[in-house]
């Protein structure tokens, strides 16, 4: 998962300017609310709040915005990859990314949104996508810190989606996790790979790290104490891990696979507490996460340019598309 939000309002002034509640719609909040606290799924047809359902767009398709745009920094290596296994590999792991993507939007779609309305979005600058993404991939072992750090903390944040309490996206998240899972092995496997190599190869993996690791952990979002959204998503019990413990949990788990790696995580405060029992770590350059956030990363305007153009160089298949069934619907109709 990719926690920035994006730009939606959360439609409690809209709720607002409604006036008070009816007694029915009270029952059913109530109903909702002991369904959420019995840990029961929300399925499309279910009443639920608008300010619930608000939330599950803007988190999911940010989510399916992150998996296409992700599909870029990676994809410009497929043509440079060093051997055939390689090249097919990482081939598969794009396509999987954009199979996630289409997984996510039908996920949205499903609470009422049309994904021409979640694309605009995305293409108009007012959906967010992940900041992770607006970095650039500079070296073919960059490919592999993306498998093992990104693909580690998106393991972490997504993992617990499985039991988010709208049906649909808690189902999409499982085949999802399966396949993150071995984009984090293969990740790693290549690093390893280079590591064994020269001391050139090894020089790059350290270098990739060394740019990647901080990133990685800006991916968890801002502090719970200047999280949003966090507060209304744990209650809903669309998020069951806040921001801070699934970063924790993260560091915990990649110090050790570092150590085996044979690679220094680029952080001079990283030190085991033995009274908390977990890894210590240094300050987060929150600066430079919201300014990333904010359209100033080093890729951001490529990103956004890159899914503009395919959009607009796509344009005659989705009136093809449109064209055929037009005429397909012609016929039944003439046939009957």
């Amino acid at each position: 998962m990719y926690t920035q939000a994006i730009d939606l309002p959360q439609g409690t002034k809209d709720e607002a300017a409604r006036g008070p509640r009816s007694l029915k719609e009270a029952e059913y909040e109530a109903e909702f609310d002991a369904r959420i606290a019995r840990g029961d799924f929300i399925e499309p047809k279910d009443w639920m709040p608008e300010a619930y359902r608000r939330t599950l767009i803007r988190q999911i398709s940010q989510h399916a915005h992150s998996e296409i745009v992700g599909m870029l920094p990676e994809g410009n290596w497929i043509t440079r990859a060093p051997t055939l296994k390689r090249k097919a590999i990482l081939l598969a792991k794009v396509q999987d990314e954009g199979g996630h993507g289409l997984y996510l939007y039908a996920a949205a779609e499903t609470l009422g949104v049309s994904r021409d309305e979640m694309t605009e979005a995305l293409l108009s600058g007012k959906a967010k996508y992940s900041t992770i993404f607006n970095y650039p991939t500079l070296t073919w072992a960059d490919i592999g810190a993306i498998g093992w750090l990104v693909d580690g903390a998106a393991i972490m944040n997504q993992i617990p989606l499985c039991r988010c309490s709208y049906g649909p996206y808690a189902r999409a998240m499982i085949r999802i996790c399966k396949e993150e899972s071995f984009h984090q092995r293969q990740g790693y496997d290549l690093l390893l790979t280079m590591m064994r190599g020269t001391d050139e190869q090894r020089a790059l993996v350290q270098d990739a790290v060394n740019r990647w690791w901080w990133p990685s952990l800006m991916m968890f979002g801002p502090h719970d104490s200047e999280s949003m959204h966090s507060g209304d998503s744990i209650k809903w019990g669309i998020k069951r891990i806040s921001n801070d413990d699934l970063r924790q949990k993260f560091v915990d788990a990649t110090v050790p696979q570092a150590k085996v790696l044979g690679v220094t995580l680029p952080d001079p405060d990283l030190k085991w507490n033995e009274q908390r029992g977990h890894w210590d770590f240094g300050k987060i350059d929150w600066d430079e996460f919201w300014a990333v956030v904010n359209g100033h990363g080093q890729c951001n305007r490529d990103r956004l340019a890159a899914r503009v153009k395919a959009w607009e160089d796509g344009a005659w298949v989705r009136e093809a598309a449109v064209a055929y069934a037009a005429k397909q619907a012609q016929r039944e109709r003439r046939a009957a």
